[in-house]
């Protein structure tokens, strides 16, 4: 993330099995919604 985009991911404990990607407070991925954890490219294309 930070070479990506110039930004520090951070971890926040949720549920198990839960993992969503906020940016800004705004939800970018949800595995909750698609059943997996998402692919590199698809968090960095959210987030540019």
């Amino acid at each position: 993330m930070l070479e990506a985009v110039g930004e520090e991911a951070k971890l926040v404990v949720g549920k198990p099995g839960q993992f969503d990607v906020e940016v800004d407070g705004r939800l970018i991925y949800s595995k909750g919604q698609t059943g997996r954890f998402p692919e590199p490219f698809e968090v960095i294309e959210q987030i540019k």
